[in-house]
């Protein structure tokens, strides 16, 4: 399950993060702010792109949407999303549950520009209906990730 390999690296690599577990479900950035009693944007949504052959992941704030021009400069190519069982495939997470902790392998992270606007963010936590609390630049450090400047 995929919570589960989230619940072992936040174990492993930042046991002071709680997994925020509900009875509601909070797959999509208006289900999550309106449980977690956040802005939208609070809600640091996890995109899974495909750029030339590589696999990517963006998290960026609940509303912003990419920008393919920013894309294509920053990341050298057009990416495409990726469907819904390469999703599941490739990080083991499903759709609306996805993060960048507790990957099967590892993955580029990107953590677009968006985000940091605000000290504190919930990303996802493997599952539809979990997420957890933590800074932007937290999300940054766990995935050896890097900011760029791709969304509008």
């Amino acid at each position: 399950m995929s919570i589960e390999s989230v619940r072992k690296f936040i174990a492993e690599h930042a046991p002071d993060i709680e997994i925020l577990e509900t009875d509601d479900v909070t797959a999509t950035v208006e289900q999550a702010a309106i449980v977690h009693n956040v802005e939208p944007n609070q809600i640091a949504k996890t995109l899974s792109l495909k750029v030339k052959n590589e696999v990517v992941l963006v998290v960026c704030a609940g509303k912003a949407r990419l920008d393919n021009q920013k894309v294509k400069q920053a990341l050298g190519a057009k990416a495409r999303m990726l469907r819904a069982d390469e999703v599941v495939e490739l990080t083991s997470h499903p759709v609306g549950g996805v993060c960048p902790f507790g990957l099967p392998e590892a993955l580029p992270v990107y953590c677009d520009v968006s985000l940091q606007q605000y000290s504190e963010v919930l990303p996802a936590a493997g599952s539809v209906n979990s997420a957890l609390r933590i800074s932007p630049q937290r999300i940054l450090e766990l995935t050896k990730g890097v900011w760029i400047d791709i969304c509008q």
